[in-house]
């Protein structure tokens, strides 16, 4: 023990840098690593070596079982007793902290830490000093090695640096297919029988085509090298031809024409210069990596660390970095001679293509043939991840679920995606795609049908005019305007632009995209919301502290508020886009009158600052109020004397009257909107605004679906916000109903509500 003590010591001191002593552990471990012994002699022998190399009492590694404990595998220094006989739950202990933050944890002073946990049977030493970092594999954490002593000690960053890069050692021996069955949860599933599952849909349409698995990793043959100079100069010439690969990409013909692939895209490709993702590559590889090594080694710690956050924006560049990750990886194979087989190869001998993937970015959607590629499965994907508004805009059906069809499916193996119920059929049998083609052939009557009506008004039988209006927030959203014969833009999200871009929009851009909106609508109305950010909408490039309950937090108004020049710059770019035609703002998340009327106080500045620069203005500007807040209902006299327009935002006040997240399946049960007592505040809501004489529109998933959309007109909305492939359907239902029966049925529902009557009102829209 003095002898190894003695030489970490000796290792930790001035005269030995980072690199050297990670390389001296690489040497000494690959040479266990190359030895015969089974895989769990491997290990303790590595725990040994890195107690010697570390100067540490103790070095233990655990591993994650299938019951999802972490279990003692190793240890030099803990009785050997407590080897598989110690297990700790995923949040216990400091080592659970280690695999629930995938972050390495370093303690002077472990006891007083409020995560410390004693196990009697380790027979531990009184320890002070804990160091520990995950074990990681494909993204997740497998494990968690840890070096602890019994002096207090400040460890380093070259410490946590050292034990990182032999974490990456421990993970490919605890992969090896020796200890596989240990990490990997069982499975007796067949895979060749038939099976539906119920997914989240995150794109609309149905699809039917053969599984092409995307497996972009590249296998790594070689994870360690000593040439330090020869595998940076590697890497530089990497990032010099993925640079060459990704200006190509956006010189192409077709994503010139579209807007919302080249704001994505662009921001893409800055992420690809990220200064900070090269520097932790060159590190990594400076500790005895080889340039993919290095590269596997930061992959796996954005996957892990994004992974165990559940901020939106964070999710949403994790797609990107891996993508990134990947294409570098593949230039590194390809400058070697070693061509990769990739799943576009695979695609290119199937013609109708289901693509299933854990993640994807949207230069690699890009990359696939759009005549084949039919769907795509994700498993990891918010709804505003940058590769859904890609989808979207080429029109291909998008569900989650992928990690289920990778338990269950095999290359090749049939499959159907229904994107509007959230289905996934794998090896259907013919009864179910007969069913399907059926499905499929009516969705296109359907569609013809509703296209016939695109120029025709929404008029019920008895003449009452509803307007319909669709929600856009992009340049790819435009199109739908005329495609679906919606009456305008009930609801542009401006925020949207913000998200997609990696750094904040200029004003000069702002201003572009807005008047491209207003002249795409022509006459037809563009309401346009103001920032809505906060909450799950974070934007990278502004600082966000962590909040226990962002829906109720720091967003939208609030936010707009307090930095007031976010708001003004946007303003300014709106009415200058809005030179000579109606501009209308709506403000969103307003819970209190006086927020209305200092954010309107704002608005009325950058008129007057742009009206003596001479620059030219709106012909009016009409500022409204989104109606979100349970608080507003007892000031809507107030907030109806003083806005020009108000729009219900029916999704966020449902589940803020119900206290009840939409997001979240277990209380999705209690989110129906056709609940008498929601019903009765919408109406009153409508009867305000109608006996104040003051425009109202209702923007949410409500006025998308036609049973829903028939009780809003007997309640008395008269203006809906939808979708653009909702407008179809909601035409339909209006033109085939009488107001006044509407009026009379929902009246008698809201008097006498009961089951049947709910059911008969959802089954008449369907």
């Amino acid at each position: 023990m003095v002898a190894g003590c003695l030489r970490g010591r000796i290792l930790r001191g001035e005269m030995v840098s980072t690199s050297t002593r990670s390389q001296i552990l690489l040497r000494r471990l690959r040479s266990i690593m190359q030895g015969q012994d089974k895989a769990e002699q491997k290990l303790s022998r590595i725990a040994n070596e890195i107690a010697a190399i570390m100067g540490a009492e103790v070095s233990s590694i655990y591993v994650r079982r299938k019951n999802g404990r972490l279990e003692l595998f190793a240890t030099k220094g803990l009785a050997p007793s407590a080897v598989h006989q110690t297990q700790l739950d995923w949040d216990e202990g400091l080592v659970g902290l280690v695999a629930r933050t995938a972050e390495p944890v370093a303690v002077r002073d472990a006891p007083k830490h409020p995560a410390f946990s004693f196990r009697p049977e380790t027979a531990e030493d009184p320890l002070h000093s804990f160091l520990g970092v995950p074990i990681i594999r494909e993204g997740n954490v497998i494990g968690v090695l840890t070096v602890q002593n019994q002096e207090p000690v400040s460890y380093s960053e070259d410490d946590i640096e050292a034990l990182e890069t032999t974490a990456m050692l421990v993970a490919e021996l605890l992969s090896s297919s020796e200890l596989q069955d240990v990490i990997d949860p069982e499975t007796d599933i067949a895979r060749d029988l038939p099976h539906m599952l119920e997914v989240d849909p995150l794109v609309e349409g149905i699809a039917c085509g053969r599984i092409v698995f995307h497996e972009p990793r590249i296998e790594i043959r070689e994870r360690f090298s000593e040439d330090v100079t020869g595998e940076l100069a590697r890497l530089e010439r990497g990032f010099a031809a993925l640079e060459e690969q990704l200006d190509r990409m956006l010189q192409r013909v077709d994503l010139a024409r579209t807007g919302a692939h080249r704001d994505v895209l662009e921001a893409y490709r800055m992420f690809a210069r990220d200064s900070g993702w090269r520097r932790q590559i060159r590190d990594a590889v400076k500790t005895g990596l080889t340039a993919e090594g290095a590269i596997e080694r930061v992959q796996n710690e954005y996957r892990a660390r994004f992974n165990s956050r559940s901020r939106t924006f964070l999710r949403a560049r994790l797609a990107d970095f891996n993508d990134l990750a990947n294409r570098l990886l593949r230039v590194l194979a390809e400058q070697d001679g070693r061509p990769e087989l990739l799943a576009q190869e695979a695609a290119a001998s199937v013609e109708d293509v289901i693509l299933v993937a854990r993640t994807l970015g949207p230069a690699e959607l890009l990359d696939f043939d759009r005549d084949v590629l039919r769907g795509l499965v994700l498993s990891q994907a918010g709804h505003g991840a940058h590769v859904l508004i890609v989808a979207r805009a080429l029109g291909v059906p998008v569900l989650s679920g992928a990690d289920r069809v990778l338990a269950l499916a095999k290359t090749g193996d049939v499959a159907i995606i229904d994107g509007d119920t959230g289905t996934i059929h794998i090896r259907p049998t013919a009864d179910i795609v007969a069913a399907y083609q059926e499905k499929i052939a009516f969705r296109a009557q359907r569609q013809a049908r509703y296209s016939a009506l695109r120029d025709q008004p929404a008029v019920t039988r008895d003449g009452v005019r509803i307007k319909l209006l669709m929600n856009a927030g992009l340049l790819v959203d435009l199109p739908h305007l005329a495609e679906s014969g919606a009456d305008g833009i009930g609801l542009f999200r401006t925020e949207l632009q913000f998200m997609i871009s990696a750094t904040l929009p200029r004003q000069d851009r702002q201003q572009q995209m807005y008047q491209t909106v207003l002249q795409a609508a022509g006459d037809k109305p563009v309401v346009f919301r103001t920032l809505d950010i906060g909450g799950d909408k974070l934007l990278p490039y502004l600082r966000h502290g962590k909040e226990e309950n962002p829906a109720l937090g720091y967003r939208a108004i609030r936010l707009a508020l307090d930095r007031p020049a976010l708001l003004r710059l946007q303003v300014r770019a709106l009415m200058k886009a809005a030179a000579g035609k109606v501009l209308d703002l709506m403000l969103p998340m307003i819970s209190d009158v006086s927020e209305y009327r200092q954010a309107r106080r704002w608005i009325d500045k950058e008129q007057a600052f742009l009206k003596r620069h001479g620059h030219a203005l709106p012909e009016q500007v009409k500022i409204g109020a989104m109606i979100e807040v349970p608080a507003l209902l007892w000031q809507l006299d107030q907030l109806l004397a003083e806005v020009d327009f108000i729009s219900v935002g029916s999704n966020d006040l449902q589940q803020f009257l119900f206290a009840a997240d939409r997001n979240n399946a277990l209380v999705a049960q209690r989110f129906d909107p056709l609940h008498p007592a929601f019903l009765k505040v919408l109406k009153e809501i409508a009867d305000a605004a109608k006996a104040a004489e003051v425009p109202l529109t209702l923007c949410g998933e409500m006025a998308g679906d036609p049973a829903q959309a028939m009780v809003l007109i007997g309640l008395g909305y008269r203006s809906l916000s939808m979708s653009p492939a909702a407008i179809g359907p909601v035409k339909e239902m209006i033109r085939s109903i009488d107001t006044g029966t509407v009026k009379k049925w929902v009246n008698g529902f809201l008097e006498a509500p009961d089951g049947p009557m709910k059911r008969r009102l959802q089954a008449a829209g369907k």
